[in-house]
């Protein structure tokens, strides 16, 4: 059968998508051992997980980029879940990091406005998880700062500040949400979660991988596996098995 015949044929397989909306910490997630890479193993078969990880970008021009990335007649249908996960960079100190820093009200106004815009294109709320920025262990990023000429330019405390309104915003909106910055020191040694005191270490994104699976795995639990077992496949006449 010509390749042309059997796409006319077979329906268009399209899989279902997890798309992961962020910073540097949801972009280097498909590193080795990365919590995206885990979250793309574990659906591997059942759908795509998308990485949508832009470093050092805040909710300010996370906004305007999240309208390019998704549009009704084309993808959201497609979408199963979504994670925002910005606040690292929002947070930053005005003083020391004009460019990335978004005043807090702006930052739940920023998150609100993109919980919206997901809403207006038929993504509901209850595909949308929120994440916390994850604590800042300020002695290691102030070393990583130095090493750049650069003084410490976060604190842990205000970073807390935007995980408590990024879980507001959740509330508010009817979203889930997974508050990185409050779990993540429950443990005393919260250091060892973090590979500079910002981003995350391999324990930081199994620990990641692990909470944000407990609250993905109903979304996607439903899912079928896309196409039929290999043994399950009738050699003899595949394009009954397959289109």
């Amino acid at each position: 059968m010509a390749l042309a015949e059997a796409g006319a044929r077979g329906r268009l397989l399209r899989w279902p998508r997890v798309l992961l909306f962020g910073d540097s910490i949801t972009e280097y997630s498909f590193q080795e051992n990365g919590w995206g890479a885990y979250l793309a193993d574990r659906l591997v078969r059942k759908c795509d997980v998308v990485n949508r990880g832009i470093s050092g970008y805040n909710t300010r021009w996370a906004k305007l980029i999240l309208p390019r990335l998704i549009t009704e007649s084309t993808s959201a249908e497609s979408i199963i879940a979504i994670t925002i996960f910005f606040g690292a960079n929002d947070s930053a100190l005005k003083d020391l990091n004009p460019k990335q820093h978004v005043p807090l009200e702006e930052y739940a106004a920023n998150l609100k406005s993109m919980i919206q815009f997901l809403k207006s294109v038929d993504i509901t709320e209850d595909r949308i998880i929120l994440i916390t920025p994850p604590p800042l262990q300020e002695s290691a990023w102030e070393k990583a700062c130095l090493a750049k000429g650069d003084k410490l330019n976060r604190c842990n405390a205000t970073t807390g500040q935007y995980a408590q309104a990024c879980v507001q915003v959740a509330k508010d909106c009817g979203t889930d949400v997974l508050d990185l910055w409050t779990l993540m020191q429950k443990n005393q040694d919260f250091s060892s979660y973090l590979s500079d005191g910002l981003h995350l270490s391999p324990k930081g994104n199994s620990f990641l991988a692990a909470q944000l699976w407990s609250r993905l795995e109903n979304k996607v639990s439903a899912l079928p596996s896309l196409l039929p077992y290999w043994r399950d496949v009738d050699h003899t006449n595949p394009e009954a098995s397959l289109l």
